[in-house]
């Protein structure tokens, strides 16, 4: 749960051991996140990377990379999530020389990381300390939240001090899943082209057919499901940091042929029309 006066302060949200199921779709946020996986089943998609999650994985997110998870039928799925406004915290750390402990967030952008043993004891501690204080409604508990806050932040930074000076991911697919991050990656780098089944058959040597096949029983979804989710999210994010780009312009920058197929597609996604997000983006 979360205060309003800690969002109103911080725009911060913490969402502590979740246990709800919910078909979350690909988004973003300007906010950076931290996510914890506690236990259960989940596959996890941000950007061109795909993770199979265990238990104890932690993933810092830059918040604009398209990113969801992917649930398993009848399996468990814990987690807490940080949502926070990194200027707030940067203007806090900058009076401390500590404003480096969001490195991570603007470096690595998107990074997970598994923790074991005290380390795992010790993070998510401080999870349950943080929420211990945010279910309060005064003002000592609000600075005590973010004190444990910190101290979070500064444990991270010690477990991402090594990844930060090698900028090396930690992610090493194989099989099917191998294959999959491939089209992953290709969309990725190729999303505002015109792609097609047989582009995508004659670019990475795979069948149209075993190719569609094997990304729906990876995934859950169509390759054009995460095509479209890709470009939708991307003019979200353009509808945000460049204003006076028109709806026809973002369309066609994001790989949409014609503008009535981008306003049919982002409303279908979105619940609004593009119009409509632009002007509220605002």
């Amino acid at each position: 749960m979360t205060t309003s006066s800690l969002e109103e302060k911080m725009r911060f949200h913490l969402n502590y051991w979740d246990e709800r199921r919910a078909d979350i779709s690909f988004h973003s946020h300007p906010e950076y996140e931290i996510y914890f996986f506690h236990k259960g089943s989940c596959r996890y998609f941000i950007g061109d990377q795909m993770y199979t999650l265990s238990p104890g994985d932690v993933i810092i997110m830059h918040g604009l990379t398209l990113h969801r998870p992917r649930l398993f039928e009848g399996e468990e799925y814990v987690r807490s999530t940080i949502h926070f406004e990194s200027e707030y915290f940067k203007e806090i750390l900058n009076g401390m020389r500590m404003d480096f402990l969001l490195q991570p967030f603007s470096s690595l952008q998107s990074y997970r990381l598994h923790l074991q043993g005290r380390d795992r004891v010790e993070f998510e501690s401080l999870l349950k300390k943080m929420n211990e204080h945010n279910e309060k409604h005064d003002d000592i508990s609000i600075c005590r939240f973010q004190l444990a806050f910190i101290e979070l932040l500064t444990l991270l930074y010690s477990f991402l001090k090594g990844a930060l000076d090698n900028h090396k991911k930690n992610e090493a697919p194989s099989g099917q899943a191998d294959y999959v991050q491939r089209v992953i990656s290709f969309i990725e780098n190729h999303y505002m082209e015109d792609l097609s089944l047989k582009r995508l058959e004659h670019e990475l040597h795979l069948s149209r057919f075993y190719l569609s096949k094997m990304f729906k029983n990876v995934t859950g979804f169509t390759v054009f499901s995460y095509l479209y989710q890709r470009r939708i999210n991307q003019a979200k994010i353009d509808f945000l940091v460049s204003p006076e780009c028109s709806v026809t312009e973002v369309g066609y920058n994001v790989g949409f042929k014609h503008p009535a197929h981008f306003s049919r597609v982002f409303k279908k996604l979105t619940g609004l029309t593009p119009e409509q997000y632009k002007k509220n983006s605002q």
